[in-house]
């Protein structure tokens, strides 16, 4: 008699193995098995399942492991991953010359923007007056 193979044993397996499947389910919180479809030039890996259902088929597995962020996807695969297409991107994407390349947000970084003021401020701060000396 042949065994059938349950959902538990399929899973880890299309997930990449066990070791594959508990470094998913403790970066993401869950097993998202799929297979591999392309990777952007900064490591992230994009993976689509057609045994999961409409917007839980696609996912990214970061090259960062432990320092992630959504913002490190670049537009053609953002694009890609929320169905604005179904077209996978390509290596000679167009791009215009006044692009630039993608960064992601550097927010809490020491490399975040930081504005700074052009215009001399209309009030000025109050400073008090030294104290006098004693006598």
């Amino acid at each position: 008699k042949k065994k059938k193979k349950t959902e538990l044993t399929l899973v880890p397996h299309e997930a990449g193995g066990p070791t594959a499947a508990f470094w998913s389910l403790v970066q993401k919180g869950a097993i998202l098995p799929g297979r591999l479809v392309g990777q952007d030039k900064f490591g992230n890996k994009y993976y689509e399942s057609d045994e999961k259902f409409f917007s839980r088929n696609r996912n990214v597995a970061y090259a960062d492991f432990w320092n992630f962020d959504g913002s490190q996807v670049p537009p053609e695969w953002h694009k890609w991953l929320h169905y604005m297409t179904d077209e996978l991107p390509s290596k000679d994407h167009t791009t215009h010359k006044w692009q630039t390349d993608h960064t992601p947000n550097l927010s809490g970084t020491v490399n975040a923007y930081v504005p700074y003021s052009t215009t001399r401020p209309k009030i000025s701060a109050w400073t008090p007056p030294p104290p006098k000396p004693k006598q």
